[in-house]
């Protein structure tokens, strides 16, 4: 419904469940914002598995950690399969020249067909790891499941993450460790199937209660 008075929409609980199925989906899966285009890397030591996830999240920086959720297991989920039967797995940031290739891995192709060879994306191996990465991904990073936990309010899985290796584009990193997203073209998604290229604003200083903010870079 729409507030007149000052033209916002006011949606109650029961409003969004009332909605179509998908119309709620899209709704609700933008109201975080912009979210991270990854594509996780699974095998089942036969199949190499590729599914895109838009819900990786910062778990911890010491020690290193990413978490990420995984739907219900209401249909066959390969990626949590594998992930269970292996203990590791591959996030690999998705850019913005192959974003098309990495969305028709929501697809639900058959155990028995990798999606790799489904949308043309080339699987490449590291010493330490047997899943496999994104090759033409500028960020890769391997990891070993540290914790599955159940979310029970939706049957929803939290996976975290111990990050074991990184692979990221040389040119991108600064001298303090900052990865310059814009500079490696790097996407993002807002719901479930809209992509987007970002644009820095600014970089701002170490927030602190007596010290004004300044800016450390910004856009031209």
């Amino acid at each position: 419904m729409i507030d007149s008075s000052n033209d916002f929409a006011f949606f109650t609980h029961d409003d969004l469940l009332k909605m179509d199925k998908l119309q709620r989906s899209n709704f609700v899966n933008c109201l975080s914002g912009y979210k991270s285009a990854n594509l996780v890397g699974t095998t089942d030591g036969r199949i190499e598995n590729l599914a895109v996830i838009s819900s990786v999240v910062h778990i911890g920086a010491n020690p290193p950690f990413l978490g990420m959720v995984l739907r219900p297991h209401t249909v066959p989920r390969h990626t949590l399969e594998n992930i269970k039967q292996t203990g590791q797995y591959t996030i690999n940031a998705i850019d913005a020249s192959w974003y098309e290739k990495a969305h028709q891995t929501a697809a639900r192709y058959p155990k028995e067909v990798s999606e790799f060879d489904a949308v043309a994306l080339t699987p490449w191996y590291s010493q330490g790891l047997i899943a496999p990465y994104v090759c033409e991904s500028k960020i890769k990073i391997g990891l070993q499941v540290a914790e599955i936990t159940p979310i029970h309010c939706n049957n929803t899985q939290l996976v975290v993450g111990k990050i074991d290796e990184v692979y990221v584009d040389a040119h991108a990193i600064a001298e303090d460790g900052m990865l310059d997203l814009p500079v490696m073209d790097i996407a993002c998604i807002s719901g479930l199937d809209t992509y987007h290229r970002p644009q820095m604003l600014a970089r701002l200083s170490y927030a602190k209660p007596d010290t004004p903010t300044k800016r450390l870079s910004a856009n031209s």
